[in-house]
């Protein structure tokens, strides 16, 4: 199974080459590393240059932001199951992308993801956040749930017929994508009981409270657009996270 794994970057010279070792390391013999650059103007693009001939599609040029690039990424992969590895993250081990792989085979699964820590950006190893998703059920997502976006890997033919990422939103395009594909009637998931990234603080949606608030204003829009639920499952959505700075391993 050929898994293609996108990463979007601008501006990120400290993390991006970490994120593209973790991609590279992996075991699995068969991956795709899709690299969209947004015209960095630091010194990412020198970096990657040095990566130019282990990553199999590398594209900088101006975009519309994260979920434009990741859209751009999507259209450029030939993989049979797609996944994102932000330019801040890493993968938990060398056999994740393996792992996913053996969940997907054998079976008509039309997506897999698994656990998730939120880690410091100076110390990856320190662990701030954990996000231990469980299983899916449709009752589960009209209560707000959702698996970590992170480790959400899809059948690239999922988004060739319900499409990418609606750029309309700023911040919560990923919530929208999800919602989209999850609510499908009969959409099969399997769930790996085990962290399979780490992500660095510090993203986009809680970087401010300005952020924040738009994140539950994009969340909402995002419920009632496909139809799953309402403020209810929005709170729910938000109280759920508060357990996760408690658990640490």
């Amino acid at each position: 199974m050929k898994i293609s794994v996108i990463t979007a970057v601008y501006n990120a010279e400290e993390t991006v080459a970490e994120a593209i070792e973790s991609v590279l390391g992996q075991t699995h013999p068969d991956v795709e590393l899709i690299v969209i650059d947004g015209g960095s103007t630091d010194g990412t693009i020198e970096l990657l240059e040095r990566y130019r001939d282990r990553i199999d599609v590398l594209v900088s040029e101006p975009d519309g932001g994260i979920y434009d690039a990741l859209n751009k990424g999507i259209a450029r992969a030939s993989g049979d199951v797609i996944g994102f590895l932000h330019a801040d993250d890493l993968y938990a081990g060398s056999e994740v992308v393996a792992q996913i792989a053996a969940a997907f085979a054998g079976t008509d699964a039309d997506a897999v993801y698994g656990d998730l820590v939120y880690v410091s950006k100076a110390q990856p190893d320190r662990v701030i956040r954990y996000w231990q998703a469980g299983d899916f059920t449709i009752d589960k997502l009209k209560h707000g749930w959702m698996p970590p976006h992170p480790t959400f890997y899809l059948r690239r033919s999922h988004y060739e017929q319900q499409g990418g990422f609606d750029t309309a939103f700023r911040i919560a395009a990923d919530y929208d994508c999800m919602l989209r594909m999850l609510g499908q009637p009969g959409f099969g998931c399997r769930y790996i009981p085990q962290v399979l990234v780490r992500m660095r603080v510090g993203g986009e949606s809680n970087r401010s409270l300005a952020n924040i608030i738009r994140k539950s204003r994009e969340d909402y829009r995002a419920l009632k657009q496909n139809g799953i639920g309402g403020v209810g499952a929005l709170l729910w959505k938000n109280m759920s996270k508060l357990p996760q700075f408690l658990r640490r391993n």
